[in-house]
């Protein structure tokens, strides 16, 4: 599974792209904390089994925070405006992306997550492959319309982590692994999402 840091790198890259001349050592430092902040359900999923992949990776907190964003940038009196001006309003956007596309896309499109919880209790994956095939033309196993079985909910599955290795009580002797890049894929992302931050940082400080 994606590891924080491969989630922080992939926010790095966008906060990168999307900052523009808003780009600071402030900035990025907000959006790549912001993006590592759906990983902290791991740690609620020691009182609340399930809560791991479903309480912070759902769409719902999402949308509430990208409403709470919109209805304060209308307001006359923005408190986002009024206390950070429009560099502050563009930041949290630009966070909120980093959120969708560094904490909770990789995870759908690896091992899963409880999209619409606690609205719907399901865990859904975007996996397969699209190829172009000289006998069977187009082929794409990402989206299914077969009739599948009852997806996996709180009760029925557990992501295994460093915090939580499984479920119910542990021994003494557990072992809680931190992955920190488990594909060439991921080490790629942590070091183009290094390079770009770092990159980028080093341009801002030269102006």
């Amino acid at each position: 599974m994606p590891s924080t840091l491969v989630h922080v790198a992939v926010a790095g890259l966008v906060g990168t792209a999307l900052l523009g001349r808003r780009f600071d050592g402030r900035a990025i430092a907000v959006v790549l904390a912001v993006a590592a902040l759906p990983d902290l359900d791991a740690v609620v999923g020691l009182v609340l089994p399930g809560a791991h992949r479903s309480l912070l990776h759902s769409a719902v907190p999402v949308a509430l925070a990208a409403a709470a964003i919109r209805a304060d940038a209308r307001r006359e009196a923005s408190w986002l405006r009024g206390r950070y001006g429009d560099r502050g309003v563009r930041v949290a956007w630009v966070a909120l992306a980093g959120v969708v596309c560094g904490g909770v896309l990789p995870d759908l499109f690896t091992n899963g997550v409880n999209l619409l919880y606690p609205l719907h209790d399901a865990f859904y994956t975007v996996d397969g492959e699209a190829l172009l095939s000289s006998e069977r033309g187009f082929v794409q196993t990402f989206v299914d319309l077969s009739a599948g079985g009852t997806p996996a909910t709180t009760d029925t599955l557990h992501y295994s982590t460093g915090v939580d290795p499984a479920p119910g009580p542990e021994p003494d002797s557990v072992e809680r692994v931190f992955p920190l890049a488990t594909s060439g894929l991921q080490l790629l992302l942590v070091v183009l999402g290094a390079f770009t931050v770092g990159t980028r940082l080093l341009e801002s400080r030269g102006r």
